[in-house]
């Protein structure tokens, strides 16, 4: 099983700096490399409040994750790089297969490209689009998908859809990773992923799961996958998880108060480490990696670390050194 980290990414994401300062993300990114984390991932809003996490409804601001990786890949030259997930509206879909392709090449091929439907209405707002209701997101979602994918696969496409288009349109010069840098959706719809079995290489989901929920969307993959002939075993299933690791219960249990004072204010009032415990990546040595063994069991193949409290949030750099060596980064060879 391969291991990723969720990077800070926003105002809120590391205590006591606001703003984030790009500085502090190359040394995160650095120190999870030097730990044998696999990937590095950064997410797609223009801004994000946390009102929906519980906590404020301020807008904190956010780097952007294609020019933010770009600038990445010189500090970290070992690791992948990824987005978790681009939404579709915010970028022409040739455009941003362009940008895509530039960035694989910034990166020497360790490119890996998420892609999602949206989901955070003032990101429309922002740009003066009504947000879309669920269904036709998923159609310009599969539009996306089709120009993003087509044209990274290095062959000139020509696409009229509702949505998005592309005419002649080539990637000159083309992304390094051949047959194209893998694409794959985020989200747990049944129709998106329908959208990721017939458009894309894999599936991400994010940010709390138990193994029982996770089966239940799984099995919807798998009958999609029957339907249109694809073996399940080719899609690339990566899953993110918040996650905390002790070295033994009282440990876990002082790394949890501690990750409770460096939240965003709200997020975590009144939320005990048992409750924390569900649908997350949290325990012992011992517990992680039973964890672990059951999600490779589903046929999960990347884990991304959320360490922290809500996306893109890390309460402290001592607790990825911890879930690195727990997890077994850098040791599968």
């Amino acid at each position: 099983m391969r291991i990723g980290l969720a990077l800070p990414q926003y105002d809120y994401s590391v205590p006591g700096e606001d703003p984030l300062r790009f500085g502090t993300v190359v040394a995160q990114a650095r120190a999870a490399e030097a730990a044998g984390i696999d990937s590095l991932w950064l997410s797609d809003h223009l801004f994000l409040d946390l009102a929906k996490y519980g906590g404020p409804a301020t807008r904190f601001g956010a780097l952007e994750p294609i020019a933010a990786l770009a600038a990445l890949g010189a500090a970290v030259p070992r690791v992948r790089l990824g987005t978790l997930v681009l939404c579709e509206a915010l970028r022409p879909a040739a455009v941003l297969a362009k940008s895509l392709a530039t960035l694989d090449r910034i990166l020497d091929g360790r490119l890996d490209v998420g892609l999602g439907a949206g989901w955070y209405e003032p990101d429309y707002e922002a740009i003066g689009m009504a947000m879309p209701p669920p269904g036709e997101r998923i159609d310009r979602l599969r539009e996306a998908l089709t120009v993003v994918g087509g044209l990274l696969g290095g062959e000139p496409l020509t696409f009229a859809g509702r949505f998005h288009s592309a005419a002649g349109a080539v990637l000159e010069p083309p992304p390094v990773q051949t047959p194209r840098p893998p694409l794959f959706v985020g989200g747990k719809g049944d129709r998106v992923l329908r959208a990721a079995v017939d458009l894309a290489d894999g599936w991400n989901a994010c940010w709390v799961w138990t193994p029982d929920a996770y089966r239940e969307r799984l099995a919807v993959l798998e009958r999609h996958c029957e339907v249109v002939g694809r073996d399940p075993a080719t899609v690339w299933r990566s899953l993110g998880l918040y996650a905390l690791a002790g070295e033994d219960e009282t440990d876990l249990a002082r790394r949890f108060e501690r990750l409770r004072a460096n939240s965003p204010a709200g997020v975590l009032d009144g939320v005990t480490l048992d409750q924390w415990r569900e649908g997350r990546l949290v325990g012992t040595p011992e517990q992680i990696r039973e964890q672990l063994a059951g999600w490779a069991g589903l046929g999960v193949e990347t884990v991304i670390l959320g360490v922290g409290s809500v996306p893109f949030h890390v309460g402290d750099p001592d607790d990825v050194a911890l879930l690195a060596e727990v997890c077994g980064a850098g040791g599968r060879g």
